[in-house]
C-alpha cells in the first residue's frame, strides 16, 4: 500500500521507515528542512507541500498524521480536507482527546470522508519493536488499513485491533498512558527508597537486572529503568522536573466524571506537577504552621529559625 505521512518527527518518521522496510510507499511532509532531508535518506519520498503530498497518491488516499494534539490537528485538517476527495481516509495517529476526535470524525463524514484514530505505543523503539496500535473508526475503514497496521504492528502479528467506534482509539490510549503514569511512580518510588538506604549500599542497576528476569515486576519499563540505572547509576546530570503531555489529565478527568476512584493514578500525576516547583508556597506555609503550634525548627538556605526559649 502507499501512503502519506504528516509529521516526520521521531515517531513519524520511524514508522514511515517501518512501512517502506515492510515494502510500502510513504511519502512525507514536515515543515521541517532537516526532516525532509532524514526522510530520503530513510526511503521516504519527502513532499515540499501539503498538496504536493496529496497529489502523489493514488485513490482512495490513506493520509496519516503524527502531529501534536489540539490545535495542531485542526490546522492541518484545515488544509488538508478541501483537497482530498470523498472515499480518502484520515488516520490521527497522535496522542489528541478522544471528545475531539468524535467532533473531526462527524465533520469528516459531512464530507464523504473516513477518520480513524490511532492510539500508538513504542516510542523510539517502534521502527525495531514494532508500535501498539488500539484504533476507532468503522470497521470496515479499518479492515482496508490492514496491511499497513499488521506492518507497524510487532513481527509476532499481535498488538494491534480496533476497539470500538470513533474515538475509542484515543481513548484507550489516554488510559493506557495513565496506566503507565502509576506504573513509572511505583518504579520510581521503590528505587528511591532502595537508594535512601545507605548502610546497603545497594547497586540498583543490579537490582534491576535480577527483577528482569522471573519477578512479578518484570516489564519493558523495568527493562527500560535498568538500562537508565546501567547508564548513569547516579542519574546525575538529570534534573528532578517530570513533564506531563497531558493524557493524565484526561484520564483523572474521566475517572471523575464516571465516579471511578483512580488514586494512583492521580497521585501520579500530583507527583509529576510537583516535580516542577523548586520554591514551593505550600511547603514553606506547612513548615511555618509547624514553627507556629509547635516551635519546630524552619529552615532558610543554611540558617534556621528555632523555637524561642
Amino acid at each position: 500500500m502507499e501512503l502519506g505521512m504528516i509529521g516526520l518527527g521521531r515517531m513519524g518518521a520511524n514508522m514511515a521507515e517501518r512501512l517502506v522496510r515492510g515494502g510500502h510507499r510513504a511519502v512525507g511532509f514536515d515543515p521541517s528542512a532537516e526532516a525532509h532531508a532524514r526522510a530520503m535518506e530513510r526511503g521516504i519520498m519527502p513532499a515540499a507541500t501539503l498538496a504536493e503530498l496529496v497529489g502523489e497518491l493514488g485513490l482512495p488516499r490513506v493520509v496519516w498524521m503524527m502531529v501534536p494534539a489540539g490545535q495542531v490537528v485542526d490546522d492541518t485538517l484545515a488544509q488538508l480536507l478541501p483537497m482530498l476527495a470523498p472515499g480518502d481516509t484520515v488516520v490521527d495517529g497522535g496522542n489528541s482527546f478522544y471528545k475531539d476526535t468524535q467532533c473531526r470524525a462527524a465533520l469528516l463524514a459531512g464530507q464523504g470522508l473516513h477518520y480513524v484514530d490511532c492510539g500508538t505505543s513504542g516510542g523510539v523503539w517502534g521502527l525495531a519493536e514494532g508500535y501498539s496500535l488500539m484504533l476507532g473508526g468503522d470497521e470496515a475503514v479499518v479492515k482496508r488499513l490492514t496491511p499497513l497496521l499488521s506492518t507497524l504492528a510487532p513481527a509476532s502479528g499481535g498488538g494491534w485491533g480496533r476497539v470500538g467506534p470513533s474515538g475509542a482509539g484515543h481513548f484507550t490510549k489516554m488510559i493506557h498512558n495513565g496506566i503507565e503514569y502509576g506504573m513509572m511512580q511505583a518504579y520510581a518510588e521503590g528505587f528511591y527508597i532502595m537508594q535512601q538506604k545507605t548502610d546497603f549500599a545497594l547497586d540498583l542497576h543490579q537490582v534491576a537486572q535480577i527483577w528482569r528476569e522471573g519477578s512479578v515486576l518484570r516489564s519493558w519499563l523495568l527493562d527500560l529503568t535498568a538500562n537508565a540505572l546501567g547508564k548513569n547509576p547516579t542519574l546525575a546530570g538529570i534534573a528532578p522536573y517530570v513533564e506531563d503531555s497531558g493524557e493524565g489529565r484526561w484520564t483523572v478527568a474521566e475517572a471523575i466524571d464516571l465516579n471511578v476512584a483512580a488514586p494512583v493514578i492521580t497521585a501520579s500525576l500530583l507527583a509529576r506537577l510537583r516535580s516542577r516547583d523548586d520554591d514551593s508556597f505550600a511547603d514553606k506555609l506547612l513548615s511555618a504552621m509547624r514553627h507556629e503550634f509547635g516551635g519546630h525548627t524552619t529552615k532558610s538556605g543554611k540558617s534556621s529559625l528555632r523555637r524561642e526559649r
